[in-house]
């Protein structure tokens, strides 16, 4: 019986809901590389698709928009990352920066507000998925105390630690109710970045005690406004999936295959688990014959639902144009063919 066609919006839902499609989503989860983007833009590249809004629409990409609430005020966010990480050492530090973090109307009196109203009349009429991505608890204290350091400090420094994690999930709290006030995200991530290619950067009991608290209070404010929660952290989820799961976070991306992630392994696992992401970014400059490979690997994942396949981080610029037009043939034969 012939599957009846849906909106951009309502088939990411229905994928993320394990509920049938037409086909799967077709997207890039991720902005593409600059370096990939300047090379594409010496092969025939449309000086139209700048900026990387209208790159999407130029390879008939379904639509989805991303906003990053970010946790620092326009004044602190003048300074480079490595500048914002020599700023706090100590509580004191902590004190003098407090007042340009957590920005009060982070979301209302923002450029976010305006680009929402933008685009509402598309994501009502199902044209535009959102997708709001929040500074998460293993993420933000390295972006204010440096990586070296913020490793250092579970140990260290654990009062500070939860002293930057307790006010940034009063924000959170905050921004959420002010961001649904304009538009209810589809879903939503968690930037963490706190696992590597050979797994998580801390154990289960840092875990415990230093993250999951405050998922705790911010995991079931998103959920009482119907978006499926992700956390989006790069290299080897294996063995933070369940960490992850047991605190109520509904799925994770980008699934990085290099690292050793195997969504089809990961869904026996876990049939819950919402994926997005999974495939290998490192066999595209290869040609249609190992992309198809790779396709054929996420057959099952695709079958059963909660999963959307998708390049697994950024395309990285040894990728042609010519071989990017093969993946998104591929990809569209793919999701056309394989779905719930």
């Amino acid at each position: 019986m012939e599957r009846k066609a849906v909106t951009n919006r309502e088939r990411i839902l229905n994928i993320l809901n394990f509920k049938p499609a037409d086909r799967m989503p077709e997207i890039e989860l991720m902005e593409w590389w600059d370096k990939t983007i300047t090379r594409w833009s010496g092969e025939g590249l449309p000086d139209t698709t700048w900026p990387f809004l209208n790159i999407g629409p130029y390879w008939g990409l379904d639509t989805h928009r991303q906003f990053w609430v970010v946790s620092n005020s326009p004044e602190l966010r003048s300074y480079k990352i490595k500048e914002i990480n020599a700023f706090v050492r100590t509580e004191e530090d902590y004190d003098r920066i407090r007042p340009f973090i957590y920005p009060e109307d982070a979301v209302l009196d923002n450029w976010i507000e305006d680009e929402l109203l933008e685009i509402k009349a598309a994501h009502d009429a199902g044209d535009i998925a959102v997708w709001m991505t929040l500074f998460g608890y293993f993420w933000w204290p390295r972006v204010l105390l440096g990586i070296e350091p913020h490793l250092y400090s579970f140990f260290e420094q654990p009062e500070l630690y939860h002293r930057i994690c307790k006010d940034q999930m009063e924000f959170h709290l905050r921004v959420i109710e002010e961001f649904c006030s304009v538009i209810k995200p589809d879903f939503m991530s968690i930037a963490e970045d706190m696992s590597y290619n050979h797994g998580p950067m801390i154990s289960e009991k840092m875990y415990d005690e230093f993250i999951a608290p405050y998922y705790a209070e911010i995991i079931p404010a998103l959920h009482k406004h119907g978006m499926k929660v992700m956390v989006d952290t790069d290299g080897d989820v294996t063995m933070l999936a369940p960490w992850l799961l047991k605190s109520g976070v509904d799925g994770l991306l980008p699934m990085e295959r290099r690292a050793g992630v195997d969504v089809c392994r990961l869904r026996e696992l876990y049939p819950d688990m919402l994926m997005i992401g999974g495939f290998d970014k490192t066999v595209m400059h290869k040609g249609e014959e190992a992309m198809r490979k790779e396709f054929d690997y996420l057959i099952p994942a695709m079958k059963s639902g909660g999963f959307i396949p998708c390049v697994d981080h950024q395309t990285p610029p040894d990728v042609s144009m010519d071989n990017y037009r093969i993946y998104r043939k591929l990809q569209a034969e793919y999701c056309g063919k394989y779905h719930p």
